[in-house]
């Protein structure tokens, strides 16, 4: 049995989504430089979403880390 909407906890329930909305769509763009103020609103172009992965440190990275602290 799974725990409800309103009982799971916000960080939860933030996700990374596929869809952004409008408003989203045109931030992303005024960014990147291709949209102008003052243009249709309607028939956007698409957008990459990126996912960023938070995965596990490497074997080598930690022991560069435990080197660099013995070293101080």
């Amino acid at each position: 049995m799974s725990i409800h909407r309103s009982l799971a906890s916000r960080s939860k329930l933030r996700r990374q989504r596929n869809v952004l909305t409008r408003g989203e769509r045109i931030d992303k763009l005024l960014d990147q430089g291709r949209w102008q103020e003052g243009d249709t609103v309607f028939g956007l172009p698409t957008i990459k979403i990126i996912k960023i992965k938070s995965g596990k440190k490497k074997k080598k990275e930690k022991a560069e880390e435990a080197e660099g602290a013995a070293a101080k």
